[in-house]
């Protein structure tokens, strides 16, 4: 019987829903969301697997215990009690970062100290060792207090998820890919979709867009801490990069275009199309959102410059009105912008048919969606 594990995958908030269905299409089991969260449990084939494949997930992190703790004693205990000999190899660098909300134990650097030394204490203990040189494979250890109990996770994943590995630079305050990745889920992207992005910066909506219909596994470009653990074998990761590869759908019939006043962006988005594999299937062009003709059975994704991306609110308001009016003339199949603009839809002159929170780290956004009739895709 395999060993299995508990598995936790920090999301944005509101984009929970779309990483709970990535997470049971992979098989895992006894999943649990709460905010921000998705737990779940699988064996070290799911670790690959989950680290791979999951698009909205900031990272994977392998839960090692809970437990209450008010002293530090109870902290040191708590952790001490964890088998670290069985993780982590001798000469391992093992770094500490955690966080407390709500608990007696507020200091965190305070708490960091604590969960090093029981580390090493136990390390030194189960390995038999006075000397722990830290030189080699990197194990990130996280801790989170809340209200007192004690979540202490080893992270798998290294470099957050969103690093698929095809962005190398990015335009001013870009989005991130793993929520690109939650709009193109509620924009309902199907393998024969075309999307287009008239403000498309570094081209990453409709990059993930066309991962996403062509069934491209995200992390398949990239390397995972975990690849370095011993309980992770190596074999374990061959096999789930195999099965990534072969369940890509590069036949899929998906378009996609954006569109930038920057020359400079459209560059650097067609740049990134082709380090995702992509490239034959999305065309970047220089335009202005005057300009922009929505194609009648297109499905929008935007995320239109707003606060850090644009200083003049005025100017956000005008582009916004453009892209109303534009949009108006020549409706498509739908239209989903995300931005932290509260007056979005009184500025693209049309309510939205459905609305959703969502947060762009800690900016409160809201995705504003545009549709007649939605039809959603049977889920496989």
């Amino acid at each position: 019987m395999p060993n299995m594990y508990t598995l936790v995958a920090p999301c944005f908030f509101g984009t929970e829903h779309t990483l709970s269905f990535e997470v049971k299409r992979l098989g895992a089991q006894n999943i649990k969301v709460t905010d921000g969260r998705v737990a779940f449990e699988g064996d070290a084939a799911m670790i690959a697997a989950a680290n791979l494949n999951l698009r909205t997930a900031e990272r994977v992190l392998l839960l090692l215990k809970t437990f209450p703790a008010a002293t530090f004693d109870e902290l040191f205990d708590g952790v001490y009690s964890i088998p670290w000999e069985e993780l982590i190899p001798v000469d391992a660098q093992f770094p500490v970062k955690g966080s407390s909300l709500s608990s007696q134990l507020s200091s965190v650097p305070a708490c960091q100290s604590i969960v090093k030394k029981a580390i090493v204490k136990r390390l030194q203990y189960g390995h038999k060792t006075t000397t722990l040189p830290e030189t080699s494979a990197l194990y990130k250890i996280r801790f989170a207090l809340r209200k007192n109990v004690v979540e202490v996770m080893l992270d798998t994943s290294g470099d957050g998820l969103h690093k698929r590995g095809y962005r190398k630079n990015a335009t001013l305050a870009p989005i991130k890919e793993t929520l690109a990745a939650t709009i193109a889920d509620v924009g309902f992207v199907r393998r024969d979709s075309t999307v287009q992005d008239p403000f498309c910066g570094s081209g990453t909506l409709v990059i993930e867009a066309a991962q996403k219909a062509l069934n491209i596994a995200p992390g398949l470009r990239r390397r995972f801490a975990a690849e370095h653990y011993d309980f992770v074998p190596a074999a374990v990761w061959a096999e789930e990069r195999q099965k990534a590869l072969a369940a890509s759908r590069l036949d899929a019939g998906f378009e996609g275009f954006g569109f930038d006043i920057d020359p400079n962006a459209v560059a650097l988005a067609n740049a990134n199309a082709k380090l995702a594999g992509v490239g034959d299937r999305c065309r970047f062009e220089v335009a202005d959102v005057k300009d922009f003709a929505p194609r009648p059975s297109s499905i929008i994704l935007t995320n239109p410059p707003y606060g850090e991306r644009l200083g003049d609110a005025a100017e956000a308001a005008a582009l916004a009105r453009t892209l109303g009016q534009v949009w108006q003339a020549s409706p498509t199949a739908g239209l989903y912008a995300i931005t932290a603009d509260a007056d979005f839809e009184a500025h693209f002159g049309k309510k939205a048919a459905k609305r959703r929170k969502i947060y762009n780290g800690m900016i409160p956004c809201q995705i504003y969606m545009y549709f007649d009739r939605p039809v959603k895709p049977v889920r496989k």
